[in-house]
């Protein structure tokens, strides 16, 4: 499988690697994309790839909740410049789309587009908007969470947005608020480490694995080794295990207990544009 110079800058923007890292790596895996990226972890040169978000260029990400704070979505609308993605008519037309999923809560983001709004689909106002801005315009996400309580926090900008659902109500506002803010700064794979996929746990060791094989380790140990890796890695990407960015000496799990001891989450989502 060829690969061209476009797929070398698409891997470096990925993982943070050099150009050549990216070059050589793209050919040991004979063009696969998904390949070249595990090879640079293994390497150890990926400088941030816990969980990739999703493929974006500019636009606007915003999320709310329902009045009963049970229901949370997030949208994602984008263009091709940050000049409209400032625009405020661009940004209350994104708005609009959020409400309207506040107010109906669609199943996925095809439900939403086929959406009435004002007399017409939510796709073709994304369509006509196309033509009014002079831009190539996408709702690309649609994000949506369910629980007993759920809260939004849009990091100023409007690039960044996040939903984080609780096991249960009547606890302070601010501490709701203070994990949403943990998840939009620190980008959790998953809540817990029983949360995370067997897939991702198996591919995680086997990347482990392969690092400190290269690093000179001995066979016999790479087993006990890269457990220990992966125990740091469920530490640094689910939710709960990690540190408490306002605090830096206690866990998540461990700020929540701290308030209330049956207090949990239950669900979250993020999305982050690019750059």
């Amino acid at each position: 499988m060829s690969f061209t110079t476009a797929d070398v800058v698409k891997l470096r923007k990925a993982t943070g690697a050099g150009m050549m890292d990216c070059k050589n790596a793209l050919t040991e895996a004979e063009g696969n994309f998904d390949r070249a990226v595990d090879i640079i972890r293994e390497r150890g040169k990926l400088v941030a790839s816990k969980r990739a978000d999703r493929e974006a260029t500019e636009g606007v990400v915003l999320a709310k909740v329902t009045a009963d704070q049970k229901f949370g979505a997030l949208v994602v609308l984008n263009c091709e410049t940050d000049f409209v993605a400032k625009n405020e008519k661009f940004i209350a037309f994104t708005q609009q789309i959020l409400d309207l999923a506040i107010a109906n809560q669609p199943a996925n983001l095809e439900e939403l587009k086929a959406l009435s709004l004002e007399g017409r689909t939510v796709e073709a106002h994304v369509t006509e908007q196309t033509g009014v801005i002079g831009e190539k315009l996408d709702l690309s996400y649609y994000g949506k969470v369910s629980a007993e309580y759920v809260t939004a926090y849009i990091h100023p900008g409007n690039k960044l947005a996040t939903l984080v659902g609780f096991n249960k109500a009547g606890f302070e506002v601010q501490i709701a608020k203070d994990v949403a803010m943990q998840v939009a700064a620190m980008n959790p794979v998953a809540i817990n480490r029983e949360s995370v996929s067997q897939e991702v746990v198996e591919k995680e060791l086997e990347i482990a694995k392969e690092k400190f094989r290269q690093e000179g380790k001995p066979e016999a140990m790479l087993d006990k080794i890269a457990m220990g890796a992966l125990n740091k890695w469920f530490q640094e990407s689910t939710l709960l295990e990690q540190t408490y960015v306002k605090d830096g000496k206690i866990s998540i799990k461990e700020f929540l207990a701290q308030n209330d001891k049956t207090l949990t989450v239950t669900a979250f989502d993020r999305f982050a544009l690019e750059g």
